[in-house]
């Protein structure tokens, strides 16, 4: 049986080593367009390669994508975190958990990780072909005709795993064979404000921020970040993702409120409370109770009027309030957003209603497979992306099996 894969990402050589694993006999052409394979692998995570996220409850674990949730629910069944975890020890390559329960491969390289999936393809014989454009899906007989670089070729069983689309034109050739296609979008982005005074503290992270978007019921909590452009960090980035088609539809044009503290007002004035014996006689801008670092704490009292050389007990009603309010509550306008090229991920792709959803194969051309990414599925930040690639690549390398 030849096999072919189309794209040598993350899911396209999971695929090809699924079907090494359950078609022994068969041979496996990985076709990618580029001359470079496992990019996004190779620059994740900082280059560390954000492999998984330790959630070993598949129900709890399929919750972080806002595409593909009810398919990863029975999806995980098949192949789930642990299975992540006991093939990557397999192949030599042991997972360290963080405190976020994102996992690494203990050697905090990246690198490892292309080498255990490069190593498996070696081993299990398959070919890697760059610089390989394919296009023109055909139904041959009993198989299925590719072409690649205008040149006809003949597979019993082909894997598209090309990896997400910016644009719905990128997507043309699947849907030209009768499957729909969800417009894409882009997700996981940085919020853009510029010329925002908050862009001079670059660098500085709070631990347990809450964004929401306004006039929307969009929601989250985590670290955030502060860049040259604007706000970044893992609940920047959460939101991106859920509300990925929300914002497009804004044109990424919105009012982002920021909650420093993770606290709502009322809990804010009650802290404070706690320790005003203690604050009362101290100056506003050397004592900050809610831990902020130090030129965010100067930026917050700047923002409220108040100055840093006041004691506390000395600050009026008002002052307070204000200072509450914008440690709960800041805005900021948004305008525009920041991807990040080699790690650029997409909301759509080629609908769950096209393929059928045990097998992953295509309801329009038997013996056509899909996984990853140019599915409609995307995960939040933390290593969910990666384990939609392990998990839909292991099920299609099965080959409907």
């Amino acid at each position: 049986m030849n096999v072919a894969i189309i794209g040598g990402g993350a899911a396209g050589y999971f695929s090809a080593i699924s079907v090494v694993q359950h078609h022994p006999n068969a041979q496996v052409w990985i076709f990618e367009k580029t001359q470079k394979v496992l990019s996004k692998v190779k620059v994740s995570g900082g280059g560390r390669c954000n492999t998984t996220h330790n959630c070993l409850n598949n129900r709890l674990m399929s919750q972080n994508y806002p595409r593909g949730e009810k398919f990863m629910r029975k999806a995980l069944d098949e192949f789930g975190v642990q299975d992540t975890i006991n093939w990557f020890e397999q192949q030599g390559v042991e997972l360290k958990t963080e405190s976020d329960n994102r996992m690494f491969p203990v050697s905090n390289d990246s690198q490892t990780i292309v080498d255990a999936l490069s190593n498996a393809c070696t081993k299990g014989g398959v070919k890697i072909v760059l610089g390989a454009n394919v296009r023109n899906l055909l139904k041959d007989g009993g198989g299925i005709s590719l072409e690649v670089n205008g040149e006809r070729k003949t597979f019993e069983a082909c894997v598209v795993a090309s990896g997400g689309s910016p644009k719905l034109d990128g997507l043309a050739w699947l849907q030209n064979l009768g499957h729909t296609i969800v417009s894409p979008v882009p997700s996981l982005f940085t919020f853009n404000i510029p010329k925002n005074p908050i862009t001079k503290l670059m660098g500085l992270s709070v631990p347990n921020a809450i964004v929401r978007v306004q006039q929307t019921k969009l929601m989250t909590q985590g670290p955030l970040l502060i860049t040259h452009w604007g706000l970044s960090g893992p609940a920047i980035l959460k939101t991106s993702a859920v509300g990925a088609k929300l914002l497009a539809e804004r044109n990424y044009q919105f009012v982002c409120m920021v909650n420093w503290v993770g606290l709502t007002e009322d809990k804010l004035r009650t802290a404070l409370d706690d320790v005003w014996g203690e604050l009362k006689n101290r100056n506003v801008g050397n004592r900050n109770p809610v831990k902020l670092p130090a030129r965010l704490w100067e930026y917050a009292l700047d923002k409220a009027d108040v100055e840093p050389t006041k004691k506390w007990g000395d600050l009026t009603k008002k002052a307070v309030n204000r200072l509450v309010n914008n440690l709960c509550n800041d805005q900021f306008d948004v305008k525009g957003k920041t991807t990040f090229k080699e790690e650029f991920v997409t909301a759509g792709g080629v609908s769950f209603e096209s393929v059928t959803q045990r097998t992953l194969e295509s309801k329009s051309m038997p013996m056509l497979f899909f996984a990853g990414e140019v599915l409609n599925i995307d995960g939040v930040t933390g290593g969910f992306n990666f384990q939609a690639a392990w998990t839909t690549g292991f099920i299609a390398g099965k080959l409907g099996g």
